[in-house]
């Protein structure tokens, strides 16, 4: 592994990741929201702007976007040709489509492209880039058999996209990735500036939000994206976009507002239908399950929460299930349709030493209508453990609502 093969790869291209700025966002939870707030107030500001995100829920053109609008089938099949005739040694898929990405945002002449760091920093394919900064969120231990057992080791190899006289933002990191951040941070020259020291936010009773930055403050913000952590990450993506007008980008203060009070995220505490409400949350980690867990604790009500859980067996489910299940008045798990999937009898096996009357279900979106033909309006289902059994659930959802609208003709008043 290395960048060796990404870099000849996009030489035999021409190097199109030379053609456009670039802003690069890694970390561990929250690098895609973050993405997607920077592209969002990038395009307000009137750039034409390159999106690249992973993994996709449905539809792998999810991943590569220009001003919001998913790459044509016609352009992915072109640019997918164009990479393929450059091949000529091993790549990896996330080294072909990130190959793909760049090359389309070059055709296209993107202004500035926002990136989303794969699975660790370092060695990912998307660090061939020289950006203006970056960008790097919330770290805590995933992907360890890769980055490491601990977590400072995770955090070198997630810090690893700083730059030689660079600039990095972060968030609020346990001491010891700080530590990490600035060594690395230190060793290149590069400018660090912290959430929570460079950067800050107050929270108010409305549900919106002030910013205090490096140079610029906000009033009364708006994010529709739910969680307290959506907005430190509306901060960290400010804060980007300060430091990118700094560079030549002149972005207004309108294009931060509408920006933040428009951005789209699929798939993060997303509401899919009301009464009762089916929430899906692509939390795969412990990190991520304690925000979803904090979340439904303060910004949700309900009479009964019935949670669908599926995860991939790279990950720390014991300790996912762990948190999670004491909310939970109905627990159902399901498998995610992955080869990496944690088989059923496994997480019934764990999920029954804490809660006994634990339910097992192959397909998640059979569970999602096991979960509604019991519910009533004021119920809570909540589908997380996994990006892709979220996806599942959303490319099921017309025939979930279906099945919704048939069995609600026929279910009987209380």
């Amino acid at each position: 592994m290395g960048l060796g093969p990404i870099s000849k790869l996009l030489c035999r291209l021409g190097n199109p990741h030379e053609a456009f700025a670039s802003v690069l966002i890694g970390g561990t939870n929250g690098k895609g929201s973050i993405s997607a707030m920077i592209a969002s107030i990038l395009f307000q500001g009137r750039f034409k702007v390159g999106l690249y995100t992973s993994p996709h829920l449905v539809d792998v053109r999810e991943r590569i976007r220009i001003n919001g609008a998913m790459i044509s089938q016609k352009d992915m099949a072109s640019s997918v040709l164009a990479v393929k005739e450059g091949i000529t040694q091993e790549a990896t898929y996330f080294e072909f489509l990130t190959a793909a990405a760049f090359y389309y945002f070059a055709q296209r002449q993107v202004d500035i492209a926002v990136l989303e760091v794969g699975m660790g920093g370092r060695l990912d394919a998307t660090n061939i880039v020289e950006p203006l900064v970056c960008v790097i969120s919330s770290i805590s231990l995933d992907h360890q058999a890769y980055l490491g057992k601990r977590l400072k080791d995770v955090a070198s190899e997630k810090g690893g996209i700083v730059k030689k006289n660079g600039l990095c933002i972060t968030t609020r990191q346990k001491k010891q990735v700080i530590g990490v951040l600035e060594n690395l941070c230190h060793a290149n020259k590069a400018k660090l500036y912290r959430l929570g020291k460079d950067i800050r936010f107050t929270l108010h009773s409305d549900g919106s939000f002030s910013y205090r930055g490096l140079h610029k403050q906000y009033e009364k913000l708006t994010c529709p994206l739910r969680g307290k952590h959506q907005i430190e990450n509306a901060a960290l993506a400010i804060a980007t976009v300060e430091t990118i007008m700094e560079r030549g980008f002149r972005i207004d203060e309108q294009a931060v507002i509408d920006g933040i009070r428009t951005v789209k995220w699929e798939g993060r505490l997303e509401v899919l239908y009301q009464a009762p409400m089916l929430l899906v949350d692509g939390a795969h980690n412990p990190a991520g399950i304690s925000a979803l867990c904090n979340a439904l604790k303060r910004e949700f009500s309900y009479r009964r929460l019935i949670v669908i859980f599926g995860v991939l067996d790279d990950k720390n489910y014991k300790l996912m299930l762990k948190r999670l299940l004491p909310l939970a008045h109905r627990f159902i798990v399901a498998s995610p349709r992955s080869p990496r999937a944690t088989p059923v009898e496994e997480l019934l096996r764990v999920a029954r030493l804490y809660k006994p009357d634990v339910e097992g279900m192959q397909d998640a979106a059979d569970a999602v209508k096991k979960a509604f033909a019991s519910t009533d309006p004021h119920d809570l289902i909540c589908v997380t453990g996994s990006l892709y059994l979220v996806g599942e659930v959303k490319q099921a959802l017309p025939k979930i609502l279906e099945y919704i609208k048939t069995s609600e003709k026929h279910r009987l008043p209380e």
